[in-house]
């Protein structure tokens, strides 16, 4: 009796931390869930895509919205699009807001290089950061934020077309963590 008793205890111990894991994964994918319908409801189909993934919520921004071709700074349209986005990513507190530039494989141009701008990893990360830096003027949380440029890597279309190029061009704003 001694023995099973030990035993059950010792299997409940074992238990308690994959029980209250299953807790926190629900909390964190209900609280991702209502940040998708939170940013679903801010947009229209033809200016972002929203993706809820396991555990993310990823929003695409086309680059046409956000930036002129070959360039890096935000337009007024961009900044309209953006603003929508800033109630939901200002209220979190413990979930991370990974921002990722992507460009397509066309060379960058001779106007880009004569700003320093050498290569389309160097054009996707000041992409990246010219995103994160209107984000964080709006009141997002320093803390919580990144910007990583990732250039031409993996591009989600053909870039032997200029529609694919035009796609593979793109911000990624993905919403990782627990949530609010």
């Amino acid at each position: 009796m001694n023995n099973i008793f030990k035993r059950r205890t010792f299997l409940a111990l074992l238990a308690a931390p994959l029980i209250l894991a299953a807790c926190v994964s629900q909390q964190k994918y209900d609280q991702l869930n209502q940040a998708y319908m939170q940013l679903k409801a801010a947009y229209g189909a033809d200016e972002v895509e929203i993706t809820k993934l396991e555990g993310e919520v990823k929003v695409t921004i086309k680059d046409k919205i956000l930036f002129a071709e070959g360039g890096y700074q935000i337009n007024a349209q961009a900044q309209q699009v953006l603003a929508k986005m800033v109630p939901t990513l200002s209220g979190f507190r413990d979930t991370k807001v990974e921002v990722r530039g992507y460009t397509d494989n066309v060379p960058i141009g001779a106007g880009m290089r004569n700003q320093g701008i050498t290569t389309n990893l160097d054009l996707s990360s000041r992409r990246a950061d010219t995103v994160v830096d209107y984000l964080l003027r709006k009141g997002v949380d320093k803390n919580l934020i990144s910007a990583q440029g990732l250039g031409e890597t993996n591009p989600v279309a053909s870039n032997d077309t200029a529609q694919g190029r035009a796609q593979n061009r793109r911000i990624e704003i993905t919403l990782v963590g627990p949530g609010t």
